[in-house]
């Protein structure tokens, strides 16, 4: 009967290791028992390492022997023992701890061989295939909640992105989480953030319902996975502002959750990017709060909380074009806030994603019951903004330009009168004063 020595096996592995890519023995305590009750010469390797490196660094290995169904990727004889390797899982949300005892076909195999193995040996083992990610890991809907199948703890135990999931199924189907499962995940909270990578949890995240992220949130920030996801999100928990002209006091987070909830209407009641925004858009208060005659103030907040917003956005590992959306967003959401005049409405409208900013300003007034008398007003200035160029007066007409410039009839009176028109709808030339000048420049420019 054969020695269980693993000596050349660990040779082996370090072999793979100094070419780059990481390998280990599957469940050394569990082939040790196998090879001692069952005599089989044979080592199951796990690696990352593809077939076709495994060839350039060991001349005999025969990947043809390799089986796609069970992850096989070839075998190596060496001295009388057959060395197997298989695909190393490598799944970000499975059970860390049990990352280096694995199960193997060959493995399971064995112990049907063998009958009862010792329970110490089995524990805590996972199979080479990923967690299941199907809602086999949840409880039929139909009861009425989200139920996480068997004890939660232990069901989280295999990936613990299901937490994340449970929210995001219990915001988009509108039911509760079942008292047990919501335990099990507040107690896994820390694992969730050490052991699941933020791109997995965003992956969650973009499948939830616009209408229904402010629940998704509400839930993050209970359960404490947002204090470590976005802890400056969590922070405006703490930060207090005044909510409107009855001088009522809330909490930032507060608001801006509900200006999640508000933003989702009409063609808007779809728009995802424009919701997650509303999460964001009053970040950079936490860092421009100041207390003053007996209220709060938050002076250039917008500027600061975009420049805050692209640092948690990477941190999320979000794509750099939905970096800037939001940013632009987060940035500009104070423009329909304050009374504008027609130079400042078509500043507004030179800024890109109007629309979408109307609509934080209309969730941002709604979250806080104010008034609409600013919001009203440029929504009529809107309309004067939606003249064309064409059907506007310049400051001089075609006779002035020539009286205060001398020039003839002719077309380069037209052409000035046309870049006049266009310098004030940029807003460059504001009085008849600056129009003059600007005419008699464009003038001596000619000559």
């Amino acid at each position: 009967m054969p020695q269980p020595s693993f000596k050349d096996a660990v040779t082996i592995c370090k072999s793979v290791m100094r070419n780059g890519f990481d390998a280990h023995i599957v469940n050394t305590p569990l082939q040790h028992n196998l090879i001692e009750k069952l005599g089989e010469c044979s080592v199951d390797i796990a690696t990352d390492a593809p077939a076709d490196e495994l060839k350039k660094i060991f001349p005999h290995f025969n990947r043809e022997s390799a089986s796609p169904s069970d992850a096989l990727l070839g075998l190596l004889e060496e001295n009388g023992y057959t060395y197997r390797f298989y695909l190393m899982n490598i799944a970000e949300a499975t059970r860390p701890e049990s990352s280096l005892t694995r199960l193997t076909p060959t493995l399971i195999e064995g112990m049907r061989k063998l009958g009862p193995v010792p329970r110490c040996l089995i524990s805590g083992m996972s199979t080479l295939s990923r967690a299941d990610e199907s809602d086999n890991a949840f409880e039929d809907f139909s009861e009425g909640r989200i139920h996480l199948k068997g004890l939660p703890d232990q069901t989280l135990e295999t990936n613990y992105l299901l937490g994340i999931r449970a929210f995001r199924y219990a915001a988009n189907h509108d039911l509760p989480i079942d008292p047990n499962t919501w335990m099990g995940i507040v107690r896994s909270t820390q694992r969730i953030l050490n052991y699941v990578p933020a791109r997995s949890i965003m992956e969650e995240w973009r499948k939830v319902e616009a209408p229904n992220m402010w629940k998704f949130l509400r839930m993050l920030f209970d359960s404490q996975i947002m204090n470590g996801l976005l802890p400056e999100i969590s922070a405006l928990s703490r930060v207090r502002q005044t909510r409107n002209d009855s001088g009522a006091e809330e909490n930032v987070l507060d608001h801006s959750i509900e200006c999640v909830r508000r933003y989702p209407d009409g063609e808007f009641h779809y728009d995802w990017y424009g919701t997650f925004a509303m999460l964001f858009h009053d970040v950079g208060k936490l860092y421009t709060a100041e207390f003053y005659n007996g209220r709060w103030n938050f002076y250039e907040h917008h500027r600061v909380g975009a420049q805050v917003t692209r640092n948690l956005l990477r941190r999320l590992n979000m794509l750099p074009e939905d970096i800037d959306l939001i940013c632009h967003l987060v940035r500009n959401h104070m423009r329909f806030k304050f009374m504008l005049t027609d130079r400042g409405i078509r500043r507004f409208k030179a800024q890109g994603e109007t629309q979408r900013l109307i609509a934080m300003s209309r969730a941002d007034i709604k979250a806080r019951e104010d008034n609409y008398t600013a919001f009203n007003h440029n929504n009529k200035y809107l309309e004067r903004a939606e003249t064309p160029e064409q059907m506007l007066e310049p400051l001089l007409n075609g006779n002035e330009i020539m009286e205060y410039t001398g020039l003839k009839p002719g077309p380069e009176v037209g052409h000035i009168r046309n870049s006049l028109l266009t310098a004030q709808i940029a807003g460059e030339v504001t009085s008849r004063e600056e129009a003059v000048g600007f005419a008699r420049a464009m003038a001596r420019a000619g000559d």
